[in-house]
């Protein structure tokens, strides 16, 4: 594994202390991206994805949801998501967007925010809830505890789902299409063709597509450069 671009962290949160990685762009300074894990916990992969973000000129953070815990069982990661308090995933998410902004590395006043699986889903929680979140991406996100009420989304939506998706049927994906429209919500959502859930993930080679994945993470980049220019 190559060095990597960032460094671990800690943020307060509730007077609670929350552990975070922290990558920031070889200019030194960049657009804010909150990253958000998948039911894994805050594992290599996801600081990866912080690596790419500041490779692409942005400055990525991952908080750690789980507070120190993480796995590669998915009966364990099962529960591990569904034990999240998600009131305190919440007020987590908050003090991140914080500590982002505080970061002299960022550039503008809102940030974006992008999750997988459990943490796309949280993605569009936190930015019901938070003005200063600028856009969304959402990457097949899925939490059955996290219900929406997206009368507060100011932020733009790029929605990422895989077409042989066995968590996320394409009726919830186009009940998600609905509601953005219904709330007029500026979204696009797309649907890949041929490929399955957690796609993004190149530690997963089960899942794992090279040729869409670029094409998502090109998408990806200039959707969030549009929405926190």
């Amino acid at each position: 594994m190559s060095e990597r671009a960032g460094r671990e962290i800690a943020f307060d949160s509730g007077g609670d202390s929350v552990a975070a990685y922290l990558a920031t762009p070889a200019s030194g300074h960049g657009p804010g991206v909150l990253v958000i894990q998948e039911w894994w916990g805050l594992v290599d992969h996801i600081r990866d994805v912080c690596d790419r973000l500041a490779r692409a000129g942005f400055t990525a953070l991952a908080p750690d949801l789980y507070r120190g815990t993480s796995t590669s069982d998915p009966e364990e990661a099962g529960r591990l998501m569904m034990n999240l308090e998600i009131p305190r995933a919440s007020r987590d998410l908050e003090a991140a967007v914080a500590e982002l902004q505080n970061q002299s590395e960022v550039d503008g006043s809102r940030v974006g925010i992008i999750g997988f699986c459990m943490g796309g889903q949280l993605a569009l929680s936190a930015a019901t809830q938070n003005a200063k979140i600028g856009a969304v991406i959402d990457c097949y996100g899925i939490h059955p505890n996290v219900t929406l009420d997206l009368s507060g989304l100011d932020a733009a939506v790029f929605g990422v789902f895989a077409e042989n998706d066995d968590f996320i049927p394409a009726e919830a994906v186009e009940k998600l299409r609905a509601d953005l429209e219904g709330a007029g919500v500026r979204a696009t959502i797309k649907t890949y063709l041929g490929v399955h859930h957690a796609f993004l993930n190149d530690t997963r080679p089960d899942v794992y597509d090279a040729e869409t994945a670029e094409e998502v993470w090109n998408e990806v980049n200039a959707f969030l450069k549009a929405e926190l220019a």
